[in-house]
């Protein structure tokens, strides 16, 4: 009668403890696998070429001369919480050069200096955005001029970003819901791309370094 009462047991124990294992073992089946997090999307933002300028100034002996590159290229993802995502590209078209003369531009666009026949476009392309301060970032990076590549460093300050409501202004904007404004400034030795030094004239009168300014303005609806 002991033995019988044990073995009637047993079966009633087991099943005890197997319920909470089949029944983890159905809430698997029901729900699937464990969804993983999609990594952020890029956050690409439209340059508004009406509203960016790339303008630079060299010393001619003492005196600063000014000029600016009227066409250009340039793309952006900027994303502050997601720096890693963040990229910056500018292509610049050498033959745009313009200092206001007609004939130092032609000679600027000749082989002496930009070469722009040969080498149509300088170009910069980033390979790490970091930021250093409120506003302020670094993209590092490969810039490309003539047939000479050096990796520099763009400092880049954030203006502001804008919120545009819904509304007319929106409206009159496309569709716009944010725009935002940036700065980047950087010195480039233009002898390091060979850039003007056939002669002692080109090394001499004109200054080596190139202050570079880059106003741009971008949006994304």
């Amino acid at each position: 009668m002991r033995e019988l009462t044990r073995t009637s047991i047993l079966p009633v124990v087991l099943a005890l403890v197997m319920l909470p294992a089949l029944a983890a073992a159905d809430s698997i089946r029901e729900t699937g696998p464990v969804a993983t997090e999609d990594p952020p999307e890029a956050t690409v933002w439209n340059v508004d070429a009406s509203h960016t300028e790339i303008n630079f100034s060299v010393k001619h002996f003492f005196t600063p001369v000014t000029g600016t590159f009227k066409s250009h290229e340039i793309d952006l993802v900027f994303d502050p919480e997601n720096l890693e995502n963040s990229s910056v590209t500018v292509a610049i078209d050498v033959a745009s050069i313009d200092t206001r003369n007609e004939r130092r531009d032609n000679h600027l666009r000749s082989a002496d200096f930009f070469n722009a026949d040969e080498h149509p476009r300088m170009l910069f392309e980033s390979r790490t955005v970091e930021q250093v301060g409120p506003d302020r970032f670094v993209a590092r990076g490969d810039l490309t001029i003539k047939d000479t590549t050096k990796e520099i460093e763009l400092p880049i300050t954030l203006l502001g970003v804008k919120d545009i409501p819904e509304g007319s202004m929106r409206e009159m904007l496309g569709g716009v819901t944010q725009v935002a404004s940036f700065q980047a400034t950087t010195q480039l030795d233009r002898r390091e791309f060979q850039v003007g030094v056939a002669n002692w004239a080109q090394t001499v009168i004109v200054g080596g370094e190139v202050d570079v300014t880059i106003a741009l303005e971008a949006n994304r609806k």
